[in-house]
């Protein structure tokens, strides 16, 4: 049964390093360890965003949407929740908000977020604006998109993607059957009244286990769709892991390195567990000043699984993107 959107949960599960290790096979060698990051770096579905002035905020997953920030992007100092105020139409669908999404679009910060239940697909999007990023100064504009227990979609891990030609997306989804995407509205942030399609992007078969956490980026004339794959939030316990795909449409379909279509579990990985970083997943893509970034949380094998800040840079020069 589909049952778990990627979410924070305290409640961790903890296994000695070395059993961990064991299960981790020899090609994980491959991927690299996330960059120096220190202070206060426990977070889940990490977004993160450079001001003009050269300022790091990140939002994160937990309570009114938990901050970070930081000048050099390695410590990280934690401040107010986004909202000192819960919205109160939250509460018909849980009392925190999850995996939030920011970006800067004409003259102000934007940010997607989701509110739900562990587990539930009675889920909402909603959407804030600022003209800081900072917390305390978000007017919510309420609720984008919304999902039932009778959905065959889950209605949370937004991201917005603004193609070259000013078009809107909003990609979301987790479980259930997969990652989904519709047209927003850029006069109000919201699905766009002329056009309701919900395009599919990226499933798995029946009874498998998730794919979610879209997020899109355009890069040498190739939409890439990355997204987390398998359980997220049980610590040691995780075999989350990020893959991706690429496509000449936005809408898709998105196809791995072979060929394999991401509506059938498709994907090509981009970061999997490997020695004490476990389950790395809840990814966002941050373009900064010396390259773009893949931005995530993982789980410490070495920290009885507390989940923590990852932090790569991304090369392009094969075609895919690669960690480092």
């Amino acid at each position: 049964m589909s049952r778990t959107p990627r979410r924070l949960r305290t409640a961790l599960v903890a296994v000695p390093a070395a059993a961990v290790l064991a299960l981790i096979p020899s090609t994980a060698s491959a991927y690299p360890n996330p960059g120096t990051v220190t202070g206060d770096t426990v977070v889940h579905d990490p977004t993160m965003i450079r001001t003009s002035g050269g300022r790091y905020l990140l939002y994160s997953t937990g309570g009114g949407l938990g901050y970070r920030t930081s000048t050099d992007r390695i410590a990280f100092t934690a401040g107010s929740d986004a909202f000192t105020t819960k919205p109160s139409w939250w509460s018909r669908y849980a009392t925190e908000a999850w995996a939030p999404d920011i970006s800067y679009h004409g003259g102000k910060y934007l940010m997607y977020y989701a509110v739900s239940t562990f587990g539930s697909n009675t889920s909402a999007i909603g959407l804030a604006g600022s003209t800081t990023g900072l917390p305390g100064s978000w007017t919510d504009y309420g609720v984008v998109y919304t999902s039932t227990s009778s959905s065959d979609y889950n209605a949370i891990d937004p991201n917005l993607f603004v193609d070259d030609n000013g078009t809107w997306w909003l990609s979301f989804g987790s479980w259930w059957t997969g990652i989904k995407m519709i047209r927003i509205d850029p006069s109000t942030g919201k699905q766009l009244s002329s056009d309701t399609t919900r395009y599919s992007l990226a499933a798995r078969p029946t009874g498998t286990k998730a794919v979610e956490a879209p997020y899109i980026v355009k890069r040498n004339g190739f939409y890439y769709l990355f997204a987390s794959y398998d359980t997220c939030c049980a610590g040691t316990s995780s075999t989350y892991k990020v893959k991706v795909g690429r496509a000449t449409s936005i809408t898709g379909p998105y196809y791995d390195q072979s060929g394999v279509a991401m509506t059938d579990n498709g994907g090509t990985p981009v970061l999997e567990s490997h020695g004490s970083i476990i389950g790395p997943g809840g990814q966002s893509i941050m373009n900064d000043t010396d390259g773009d970034l893949i931005v995530y949380h993982y789980y410490d094998g070495n920290d009885n699984g507390t989940p923590k800040l990852g932090i790569n840079l991304l090369s392009w020069s094969t075609g895919w993107p690669v960690a480092h």
